[in-house]
This record gives structure tokens, sequence and C-alpha cells, in this order.
């Protein structure tokens, strides 16, 4: 008989599920399964610094240069584990399920099943807003802090923190002379000049992402307005373009000759506090190119009820499933250790461009 609460079979069942998009994860730290997910508790954090060496010109009958290799950054990192859990009491089976036919004939028995992957759905999606505040702060900070909990969200059990830069200041900022708010901006200098941080570098950019303040800004500032209603040459237009969890693409910038997508977004979350935030800062406006990092994954090492033994699995999420014969409580906990990084060093460039 198959037991469909062990891990084996959970794991199989969490695969099944839809899988969650996110914006900011997905287009710019995205997964390769063969190389980022890893079978230990620590990951190889190693991203390279870019240059623009150009091949040196040759002697007649000389065999070659030496071009040394730039040293890549790398070290061993353990990611925080993120592992949202839920319970399923007799009371939860007694009541008819979310969705469920009034005079619904599911037995408890039938309905477990049910509840417990609708829980896995939900806590997936909350491990997938992790993932995305994640990808935010990396992006808008160059770095990450990860407050660790117990048992207790108001008490913060341990604090680690991870940068991808030497020193005190973050190099991939950006400060502009004006406010783009303010009388005097030069949005188009702007952008050229943190263009110009990365093009140095060998570094790509395409995409700005900003918030929907500074989008508002954008939209309404008479010099962006002009090349967007230029006739006679191609320097930009405005094509919004609905995207999934609340990104739209509102324009396309020509940049000195170099197209740039501005994307607002303006999806938020509800942090520890039950507060609603964004997941862009206010004012915030971010240059970087797709895949300019990457997502790795820890393994998961847990001990199953089965047997009593430490099992380790590798993957995204990891199911694990408790029954307490006493209390008559069944939980299911869904884990995962992602760590978002950079695939060079300072591949994005953010600037706080209104307000203080």
């Amino acid at each position: 008989m198959i037991d469909i609460f062990k891990t084996h079979y959970l794991l199989q069942a969490v695969e099944t599920l839809p899988p969650v998009t996110t914006f900011l994860r997905d287009r710019y730290f995205p997964t390769n399964d063969a190389t980022d997910i890893f079978a230990t508790d620590d990951v190889l954090v190693e991203y390279y610094d870019g240059n623009r060496k150009i091949a040196p010109f040759v002697a007649p009958r000389q065999k070659g240069i030496t071009i040394m290799r730039k040293a890549s950054y790398m070290e061993r990192y353990t990611p925080p584990l993120v592992a949202p859990r839920r319970t399923l009491t007799l009371d939860d089976l007694a009541r008819r399920g979310f969705g469920e036919a009034l005079l619904s004939q599911l037995t408890p028995q039938q309905r477990q099943a049910t509840m417990i992957m609708r829980d896995m759905d939900e806590m997936s999606v909350m491990i997938a807003r992790r993932e995305e505040a994640m990808a935010a702060e990396v992006l808008t900070t160059n770095g990450c802090v990860m407050k660790h909990y117990a048992d207790d969200l108001d008490v913060v059990a341990e604090e680690k923190t991870i940068m991808f830069y030497e020193g005190s200041s973050n190099p991939a900022s950006y400060t502009p002379d004006t406010k783009w708010g303010e009388t005097g901006a030069d949005i188009f200098g702007d952008i050229y000049a943190m263009g110009q941080m990365l093009a140095k570098r060998g570094l790509p950019y395409s995409d700005l992402i900003v918030s929907p303040d500074v989008a508002t800004v954008m939209l309404n500032n008479d010099t962006v307005q002009q090349f967007l209603d230029n006739r006679r040459f191609e320097l930009g237009n405005v094509e919004p373009e609905e995207l999934p969890n609340g990104v739209s693409r509102m324009m396309v910038l020509n940049v000195y000759g170099r197209d740039i997508s501005v994307y607002c977004y303006a999806e938020t979350y509800e942090n520890e506090a039950e507060e609603d935030t964004p997941f862009i800062p206010a004012g915030t406006a971010i240059l970087t190119a797709p895949a300019a990092g990457r997502t790795l994954y820890g393994a998961i090492t847990q001990i199953e009820q089965v047997d009593g033994q430490f099992h380790t699995y590798r993957g995204r999420r990891v199911p694990k499933y408790i029954s307490d014969a006493v209390k008559d409580v069944r939980t299911v906990t869904l884990s995962s250790a992602p760590l978002l990084i950079p695939n060079h060093v300072n591949p994005w460039i953010s600037a706080k461009v209104l307000g203080e």
C-alpha cells in the first residue's frame, strides 16, 4: 500500500503544483536545476568581475601573448532556511473545506489529502514571496540581511548578512545630481551614467526597474515626453504591457543609442509586522539585464517520522509530514534554503532618484 504522506511521495506532489511566477526572481535570478540546486547544506557562492580586455597584436613568428585569467570570487555559504508550517486538527477535518460543496459527503480521511495539498500550495507561494523580497533587496542594496526566527516572530534568534562587495559603501549605487522630480533633472543623463558604470566592465544592461512613484515622474517629465512624442526619430515609445504580479512595461527609451525597457513594479507583500511593504522601495530605480544573477538552493536535512533517521533532500521545496497520535494533530512543513547571488561583481546599479 502506498503511503501518500511519506516525504518521497509528497515531493512528487509538490512538483505537480502550479509553478509560482515572480518577476524579479524569475527574470534576474533564474535557477539552473543541474548546477544551482545543491546536495549539501552549503552552497558555493561564486561570481566573476567583468572586464573589457582586448586581444593584443603579436609580432611575426611569435606564438602568442599570455593573458592571465581574472580570479573569481568564491566562498561556501549556508543559505537561510525558510520553513512555513501548517497544522491539521480534527476540527479542521470536520468542517467543510474551501470550495467544497455545501452538503459535501467527503469523509475527514478524504478531506485531509485535499487540505494538505492546498496548504502546501499556499506555503509554496509564501516561500516565493520571500525569494522575491530577497531578490529586491539584493538588487537595491547589493546584499541581503536575513533575520532568523525561532518560535516567536517578535524575537529575532539570529541575524545573518551577506554582502557582494568589499568595504563600507555599495559600489553598485548611483546618486543623481538632481532628483528626478525636481527642476533641472536629467533623467536620460542619469540612466546613461548608470549604464556606463556597467558598460565599462563589459556588463550588459537593458532593463530599468522603477517604483510606481518614479514611473509617474518619468511619464510626466517634459524631456521624456518630448522624446516619446518625436515623429522624426525613433527615440522612444510608450508600450504599456501588463505582466504578472503587478509588473508593467511602461515604455522603451532610446538612451544615446541603447534601448532601455522601463518596468514599473508595484507589487507588495505583508512583512512580519503585518505591514504592507513594496518590493521596490519608493523613489528607487535599478538598471540591470536579465539573468544578471541566479538563485541557489541548499539541501534540506530532516528527521523522518517513519524511521527516526536523518534524511537529506535536494530540491527547491521539501515537505515534511508529522502525525501526533496523542494530540490528534498532523503537521506539514514546507522547507526551502534559497540564496540569490550575482553572476558578476556589481551587475546592477541602483539609485535613489526621488526623496531624501
